[in-house]
């Protein structure tokens, strides 16, 4: 305690980042086959280290004006919902956010889109006041005692406004290999965060992102993908694949994982169902951490519906 003068920290993130479209990169709302795409996630990260971290979100996305534009260009809104709780809930950060992106054809045949969205957020963060424990309450029966300190409503609960963007590149070939590439910026307006004893301006985040999909078979087929996100001082790089094996047209299984580089390994299994898309990861913490997180570092869970008339068929980013 006596020699930390410096902590640094970074935004929520999720070892499934494919399964987090809207949150990874605003290019990404509407950037799928389908009439309206409904998205869960749930991560418990370091469970066993007094609940360090446990987040949900919630999203849809869906195409507007089809006939407004090109049949080979998409505009994309999407809405998103988050709630994270650090410290067994003593922290609490919510955020709603609406999201806009253009895909425009980069060919006469619409195998090529270049991308840019746009992405607002109104946040709120929260201290639950009654889960601390002050000095003046310790008591030779526990922390008993009513504490002297007082809190008011701008101490303990601040709301800003957030803006993010993006941009992303996606090509499809003749032999139905297809890739991506995308930037995006978060926090581009630097929202101040102001707490008693502190008070400092929200650092910008960058992620870069790419993947592809690779056939192998007409039943097989590989998933790649990689990030690399940096905020301040903290940042991280995941990188790895899913093997995909086609059972019949409406149903898939999926196998694989992820290495966040010198953090843990995330061994991924996943399945679709007639639209229906579950993925389950578990991180394996193999960082300096592992002392006191027993090489468990959390489960995650990813639910998604795709709703669609099976009429048009385009590659996209298979989340």
């Amino acid at each position: 305690m006596i020699l930390l003068n410096t902590a640094l920290a970074q935004d929520v993130h999720f070892s499934q980042f494919f399964s987090a479209p809207l949150i990874l990169n605003p290019a990404f709302t509407g950037k799928f086959d389908g009439n309206l795409r409904v998205i869960s996630n749930y991560k418990n990260q370091w469970q066993n280290i007094e609940k360090a971290f446990a987040t949900a979100t919630v999203s849809a996305d869906f195409q507007v004006l089809k006939n407004k534009i090109s049949p080979l260009d998409s505009w994309g809104v999407g809405v998103l919902a988050l709630t994270d709780k650090s410290a067994n809930g003593t922290v609490s950060f919510n955020y709603a956010a609406i999201s806009t992106s253009f895909h425009k054809a980069m060919d006469e045949d619409g195998r090529s889109h270049l991308s840019l969205g746009f992405q607002g957020t109104y946040a709120n963060f929260i201290i639950n006041t009654s889960k601390l424990e002050f000095e003046d309450q310790l008591t030779i029966r526990g922390f008993t005692n009513i504490t002297s300190e007082v809190f008011t409503s701008d101490m303990i609960n601040k709301k800003y406004a957030d803006i993010n963007a993006g941009f992303l590149y996606s090509a499809n070939f003749l032999n139905d290999t297809y890739f991506y590439l995308g930037i995006s910026g978060h926090h581009l307006n630097r929202p101040r965060i102001k707490f008693t004893g502190a008070d400092y301006l929200l650092n910008t985040k960058i992620n870069f992102q790419a993947g592809g999909i690779i056939p192998i078979s007409p039943i097989s087929v590989l998933h790649l993908s990689g990030l690399h996100s940096n905020q301040a001082k903290a940042g991280e790089t995941i990188v790895g694949g899913i093997w995909e094996r086609i059972l019949d047209n409406d149903y898939s299984f999926f196998l694989g994982g992820w290495s966040r580089v010198n953090d843990a390994i995330i061994p991924y299994l996943g399945f679709t169902k007639n639209g229906f898309n579950l993925g389950i990861t578990y991180d394996v913490n193999i960082s300096s951490l592992r002392t006191a997180s027993s090489l468990r570092g959390g489960i995650e869970l990813s639910l998604g519906y795709n709703f669609t008339d099976g009429v048009k068929k385009v590659k996209c980013p298979k989340f």
